[in-house]
């Protein structure tokens, strides 16, 4: 089950992103899944253009929406729990 849910803050949300980001490092698919459900979070939670006083900020969410993309492509070849009993994975680790 996930740790981020309707009641996450945009800190959580953020705390669940930078703890996951290393999905690769680790080479981790739980990881990449909790970083897949904070950037969908993170999507939704960051507003587009932000004004405090009289300073005007616009954020950039397409960084997230790659790092979206290519988490759910690694997820796509490495998580096996979700290619079902089936599927079969070609690895030319041992070739020669």
């Amino acid at each position: 089950m996930s740790t981020l849910s309707s009641t996450s803050t945009l800190a959580n949300v953020q705390d669940a992103y930078d703890d996951n980001a290393s999905y690769l490092e680790d080479n981790s698919v739980t990881k990449a899944r909790a970083f897949v459900t904070a950037c969908l979070f993170l999507l939704r939670m960051q507003a587009k253009r932000s004004k405090h006083g009289p300073a005007e900020e616009e954020l950039d969410t397409e960084g997230t929406r790659e790092q979206l993309k290519h988490a759910r492509i690694w997820l796509a070849t490495h998580d096996t729990a979700r290619r079902g009993p089936n599927a079969t994975s070609l690895s030319l680790e041992d070739y020669r």
